[in-house]
């Protein structure tokens, strides 16, 4: 499927019209000139907002479990992690057999090594990261179906051939990470059974009925062990089946302690919602995870957390997209529009030391990772780095480019965007700010746009090589970096270029 098909007309854009009462202006409108481009962001400094815990930073997606292990992956994470402060890792395949955690004797009698297991997990935990544990894939010895999955590194997604052994499996894996990290420690984790059950990553027959099953022997597997520790699923593609999956697990008495599912914005329609509804990518992530949170609201669970384990822009490979600065307005729009419909956006993922295609071949080949090979960051990574800065309060406003948070300090942070797909012409956008119950006279301004804290515009420049010198690899990461924040009086407009994103802080 092409991500052309999804490009969003800046056209269907609807213009907010201006609000007034006896011609005082409302805060928390926004007032538009003669352009939609031209907008008066209207503001309370002394408003009470509502809560805006940063749900988008608390979880990153990875490669998988073996990556974890190399120094580059670690590196990664604790770049990222200096900028986000975020507390879980997911990634498939700790029971994969290059972890080696199953075997049999000539028997046939299980035997289990761990030891690779306590690598991954100490190393996350020693970097101050827990697991969000995914149980996935099916040791070959243990698969029903021996055929394995096209990924470069052939899991197996397959349902157990002998249930018993995969019970004992689990219930020796979970005790054994209770024996080493204790139960005050993994009953802060989370353990999400499978991944992706609805497409090719489970290939059981008839595939719901089967992953249901195969849920409740798991999840009751992990339960036995202690009744404390917290499991759930579907873990599906597309936002689906979590509407079965609650009755299901209500009607059997499965435990579940929360729901998970994914969705990417260049998904079908059709496959996400049943029907050819005009959505498109700047839509689509928040308008399947509203549809879920609905259906956990109407359902007989009706609290139970919402997490989104994977989310990004695409699925595909797209340099113009995930390597690009066209995720800085992605991103911000998203956590704009999913504000209160999830308690985890789990964004995939958080580096490219990452091999489903294969050994990744050049830095920017549209990797989903934050950070590209070679630890250079990503304009993503620095998307992250300045909504971070966005604080614990939102207040109101009617505007879909822009967010306005209080931090504690009372300091006023908003972000301001520019969304344009990727080659879609758009004009520059002005902002203008208007503050009322403050006494504030300057406001500060950083910057993310394709000239700005791109990595991807220095590599074309250099030539786009697929293996850049250690000089150039230098020079891609000096590129990356956003410039120091400039001071402004607050009368001054704001520019904002196509694809940009600006963190603004008055105080």
């Amino acid at each position: 499927m092409s991500p052309d098909k999804w490009r969003r007309c800046k056209s269907a854009i609807p213009v907010i019209l201006m609000t007034t009462v006896m011609g005082l202006q409302i805060p928390g409108t926004c007032l538009r000139g003669q352009s939609a481009n031209d907008q008066t962001i209207v503001f309370d400094a002394g408003a009470e907002g509502s809560a805006f815990p940063h749900v988008w930073e608390q979880m990153f997606g990875s490669g998988r479990a073996i990556l974890s292990l190399r120094e580059s992956y670690r590196e990664d994470l604790r770049q990222v992690r200096k900028i986000t402060g975020f507390r879980y890792v997911r990634f498939h395949g700790v029971l994969n057999d290059e972890v080696g955690v199953y075997d049999q004797d000539k028997q046939g009698q299980p035997a289990y090594n761990f030891s690779y297991v306590d690598q991954i997990y100490d190393g996350l935990l020693a970097n101050g990261v827990r697991p969000f544990v995914e149980i996935s894939f099916m040791p070959k010895l243990l698969a029903a179906n021996p055929t394995p999955h096209p990924f470069w590194y052939k899991p197996y997604p397959s349902p157990p051939n002998d249930t018993q052994k995969w019970e004992k499996l689990v219930a020796a894996f979970t005790q054994h990470l209770l024996d080493r990290y204790g139960a005050e420690e993994i009953e802060n984790w989370y353990f999400e059974v499978w991944n992706e059950p609805n497409i090719d990553f489970w290939n059981g027959e008839p595939k719901k009925a089967t992953y249901f099953s195969f849920y409740k022997l798991t999840a009751s597997a992990i339960k036995k062990v202690n009744p404390r520790l917290k499991v759930g699923g579907p873990s599906t593609a597309q936002a689906a089946w979590v509407e079965d999956f609650i009755e299901y697990c209500t009607h059997s008495g499965v435990p579940f302690d929360f729901v998970s599912t994914h969705i990417y914005g260049n998904e079908n329609p059709v496959d996400v919602f049943g029907e050819a509804l005009p959505i498109t990518r700047r839509e689509m992530a928040a308008r399947a995870i509203r549809k879920v949170h609905e259906q956990v609201r109407k359902s007989q669970a009706p609290k139970t957390p919402v997490f989104i384990t994977e989310y990004n822009a695409t699925y595909l490979n797209d340099p113009e997209v995930t390597d690009s600065a066209f995720m800085g307005p992605w991103l911000a729009n998203n956590i704009r529009a999913c504000d209160g419909l999830t308690s985890m956006l789990s964004y995939w993922a958080f580096s490219d030391v990452f091999e489903e295609q294969g050994v990744v071949k050049t830095p920017f080949y549209g990797g989903y990772g934050l950070v590209a090979e070679r630890g250079i960051p990503k304009a993503a990574f620095r998307a992250f780095e300045l909504l971070h800065q966005l604080g614990n309060e939102r207040l109101a406003n009617d505007s879909p480019d822009v967010l306005i948070t209080k931090r504690g300090d009372g300091a006023i942070v908003l972000a301001l965007w520019n969304y344009a797909e990727p080659n879609e012409k758009v004009a520059e956008k002005i902002f203008h700010l208007k503050a009322v119950n403050s006494t504030a006279k300057r406001y500060t301004i950083q910057i993310l746009d394709p000239a700005h804290g791109s990595a991807l515009q220095a590599w074309n420049q250099m030539g786009r090589p697929t293996t850049p010198s250690l000089a150039q690899i230098a020079e891609l990461i000096k590129a990356s970096t956003l410039a120091p924040a400039s001071r402004h009086a607050l009368a001054d407009p704001i520019h904002v270029s196509p694809q940009g994103l600006a963190l603004v802080t008055v105080r």
